[in-house]
């Protein structure tokens, strides 16, 4: 039966659009509780404080909910059809990571997720499931790692053979006993240029990652100015980075994402810096609703925006910064004077 169930639920996932499918048990993964201890212990995860206050839930799966027997882990791909790294050429214009060129990843995946749960539990009475889509203390990678679907590489996102680095994963956990589909091994080989690209060195070995000098956590967690020597680093990147995940040779087998919701806006592939730094609170909301990239807010965003303009070299911006010195939000103001330095 366990077989049997496992092999009509992979069929239902893949019916319901996603791009792989794989279980394993909770406790697949048991040296995750190490690594984030250390993780944390070495104060890598800068101002993110919800990963040391749940890290007992965080480091464990089991723990996280006990009548859980097994977990089912879906990846959906979101791959894009250009080069991210094109657009970092163009320094008028702002970089904003693929995965957040249109709809909230989060609301989409949800939906297939529960709709894929449904149909499990409808199958076995009194079978219960839990859904996560990265907003619960969940380490989702390793678990990825564990049901098979591919391998943390160097720059610890999960790569797959299948797709790449472009998806995103999402979980049921189930009181189900369904069978495990088997692990993954790392392929990354010698290859190191995920490593080597890296603008602001975040990767103090292969398999380790310092989110403190992470141009994804300091353009979308970090609060307040961004150290004066990581400024020049960020380039034109307002909203994420790609940098390591295009640059990953397993992308050859990646494909654009079927899915019309990740396809990236045509106004939010490469905009201007001078019409983003002048939006206002309104403005903001109205141009990123149901994107990922309103949660930051208008200030954060609008600080990642002067970086970038103070990174272009473009003298025709420097207007644009000055009318942001004595902005009401401090960080933007320092960063609108620190842009008026660079262009000057």
């Amino acid at each position: 039966m366990s077989a049997e169930l496992t092999r009509a639920l992979r069929d239902k996932a893949l019916a319901e659009g996603f791009s792989d499918f794989g279980v394993c048990r909770p406790d697949a993964a048991p040296q995750t509780a190490r690594r984030l201890a250390e993780f944390v212990d070495k104060g890598r995860h800068g101002q993110m404080g919800w990963m040391a206050e749940r890290m007992h839930w965080r480091g464990s799966a089991a723990a996280l909910w006990p009548e859980a027997r097994s977990v089912v882990m879906l990846a959906e791909n979101y791959g894009p059809d250009h080069d991210p790294l094109e657009i970092l050429a163009q320094k008028d214009r702002a970089a904003i990571s693929v995965y957040a060129q249109n709809k909230d990843y989060h609301d989409v995946l949800k939906k297939r997720l529960k709709r894929v749960g449904r149909w499990l539990i409808e199958q076995v009475d009194g079978a219960e499931i839990k859904v996560f889509v990265d907003t619960a203390p969940v380490m989702e990678k390793p678990l990825a790692q564990a049901a098979g679907l591919g391998w943390q590489g160097k720059h610890t996102n999960v790569v797959s053979r299948q797709l790449g680095s472009w998806f995103f994963l999402g979980a049921i956990f189930t009181t189900l006993s369904l069978e495990e589909t088997g692990g993954e091994v790392d392929h990354c080989g010698n290859c190191r240029k995920c490593l080597d690209i890296c603008p602001t060195n975040a990767f103090p070995e292969p398999y380790q990652l310092d989110a403190r000098r992470c141009i994804s956590y300091l353009t979308i967690e970090h609060h307040g100015p961004v150290d004066v020597s990581l400024r020049k680093s960020l380039g034109n990147r307002i909203y994420g980075c790609d940098d390591c995940l295009a640059v990953c040779p397993w992308n050859k087998f990646a494909s654009r994402a079927a899915e019309i919701k990740y396809h990236g806006r045509t106004e939010l592939q490469a905009p201007r810096l001078a019409e983003l730094a002048a939006l206002d609170d309104t403005g903001f909301r109205a141009l990123f609703s149901g994107s990922p990239v309103k949660r930051i807010g208008r200030n954060r965003f609008v600080r990642n925006v002067l970086y970038a303009i103070g990174n272009s070299q473009d003298a025709g911006l420097l207007a644009t910064a000055q009318a942001l010195c004595e902005d009401e939000d401090q960080a933007v103001a320092d960063a609108a004077r620190w842009a008026c330095g660079e262009l000057a």
